[in-house]
């Protein structure tokens, strides 16, 4: 490690102002593209890896259906989500975040939960994990965060001291960390755990009216987790456990199955909400907007290759039909480029007309050539617009809804940071077995770091989320409650 601190550059060698917050209109957004830095950064972390995914690498999939129980129309114009009783073709990706393609499906992390809808309209992919909250919500700082989670580049080990470092530093991961190292840090199956959009969207009515809205995937198997010593013992005897169990279940017939739900949020309430709606390290309060039932997801069909259908699945937040639009989340915004791009990098140009991923939709664009461009390219139609060859026009009535933009360009933070209150609120949820397992989950975590000083920083942000927390974890490392948070 270096003693004392470089200037950071970008790659051109130019000096970096702010590595921490990306470039908005105002502090809600949305980023803006002229920010050269964030963009090499997405840019740069998406070609580091070649050629499993950079981050997701372990995962597993399945095709299945989504049907409507309870019509949405009144909210959003997006047809999947209107009318009792309809279908739609899907397919799902389940996966762990920091691991590589071979590492065990059985440790400590999220995982990814990406469902791609083949509706009449196009895809609509809807990507999250299976926790409700993430650890950053500026996209400027996933790279840094995914290094922490990845090798060190010395020793090629993971890296304890990087981790701790990072989160100590970064205290709007708290409320993440309290989750993951909670009893549903390592879910029992795929089956068996629930899964998020994680972010807030904007659904929009036919009418023109928006409202937000965020995503809840409830399993009907219920929610099963595992400890921390049978997860190591499952690692060590079948790495593949979870991949082992979904195409199982599913080969014999117990098809798993889980309830969608929405919480939805007056447009207007945005502004007055006592969290940030679209802080993704936040939540909406349950008892402040309620879960709806929106429909029912099954899982009926295993893939018949592993590589064509799951490691060439190519999934982006960007990808929406009519009525689903983007929230101003800055980590969303981040996340609508680097999707894609990782796509084109590491599955290539024409990834969505590989099977997996073509829509069942009609395409008519003027996007042509590129590698493995393995369809007819376009055949001798028109290749340019505007045309007066009869090539395919825009419709003006699938316009994105307009929204309002304020502010002086700048690399601006949320206003809000609190980052302790939902973190607190979430240890006090726990029963006294839960916060022990918690605890000592942490402890262990914590223990081969290196530098109490690092240990002492994140002994605070526990600290200030709930006294007690931060006792207990102190008192697990051998380390005193620091004066100034008492």
């Amino acid at each position: 490690m270096d003693k004392e601190n470089k200037q950071l550059t970008t790659g051109t060698g130019a000096p970096v102002g702010d590595n921490q917050n990306s470039m908005t209109a105002g502090s809600r957004g949305p980023t803006l593209i002229q920010d050269i830095h964030l963009l090499e950064k997405l840019a740069h972390f998406n070609r580091e890896r070649v050629p499993e995914r950079v981050v997701h690498a372990k995962g597993a999939g399945a095709h299945g259906y989504f049907e409507v129980t309870n019509d949405m129309g009144k909210y959003t114009k997006a047809q999947l989500f209107n009318g009792v009783g309809k279908r739609t073709p899907m397919f799902i990706r389940f996966s762990t975040v920091a691991g590589e393609l071979g590492s065990a499906d059985t440790v400590r992390d999220p995982r990814g939960f990406a469902v791609k809808f083949y509706t009449e309209e196009g895809n609509y992919d809807l990507v999250g994990n299976n926790t409700p909250i993430f650890f950053i919500r500026d996209a400027i700082k996933f790279p840094d965060f995914i290094h922490t989670q990845k090798r060190d580049p010395k020793t090629h080990l993971k890296n304890p001291n990087a981790v701790w470092d990072f989160w100590s530093l970064s205290p709007e991961a708290l409320h993440q960390v309290t989750y993951l190292m909670g009893d549903r840090g390592i879910p029992a199956t795929y089956r068996h755990m629930n899964g998020y959009g994680s972010h807030t969207f904007k659904w929009v009515n036919n009418a023109g009216e928006a409202v937000w809205v965020k995503y809840h995937f409830k399993t009907e198997q219920g929610v099963k987790n595992m400890t921390s010593d049978v997860a190591s013992k499952i690692a060590g005897e079948n790495p593949d456990y979870h991949t082992e169990d979904l195409f199982n279940a599913i080969e014999k017939g117990d098809f798993p199955a889980w309830k969608l739900y929405v919480q939805i949020m007056p447009f207007e309430d945005a502004d007055t909400y006592r969290f940030d709606p679209f802080d993704v390290t936040k939540i909406w309060s349950h008892k402040d907007y309620p879960l709806i039932e929106v429909g029912r997801m099954v899982l009926d069909r295993n893939p018949e290759n592993y590589f064509a259908e799951v490691e060439q699945a190519t999934f982006s937040p960007g990808t929406m039909v009519p009525g689903i639009e983007a929230s101003p989340d800055k980590m969303l915004q981040g996340r609508l480029f680097a999707y894609s791009d990782a796509h084109r990098y590491r599955v290539g140009a024409n990834h969505n007309l590989l099977p997996i991923n073509r829509p069942k939709a009609e395409l008519n664009n003027y996007q042509r050539d590129g590698a493995m461009r393995f369809d007819q390219n376009g055949g001798g139609s028109v290749y340019y617009e505007p045309n007066s060859y009869g090539g395919p026009k825009e419709s003006p009535e699938y316009k994105q809804t307009p929204f309002d933009v304020a502010g002086l360009a700048g690399q601006t933070a949320y206003d809000q940071n609190d980052h302790y209150t939902q973190a607190g609120d979430l240890y006090r949820l726990m029963s006294e077995a839960e916060r022990r397992r918690l605890v000592e989950n942490i402890v262990a975590a914590m223990k081969p770091v290196e530098r109490n000083d690092i240990k002492i920083r994140q002994i605070q942000h526990f600290y200030k989320a709930d006294p007690e927390y931060g006792e207990r974890v102190a008192k697990g490392l051998n380390l005193p409650i620091p004066q100034e948070v008492k």
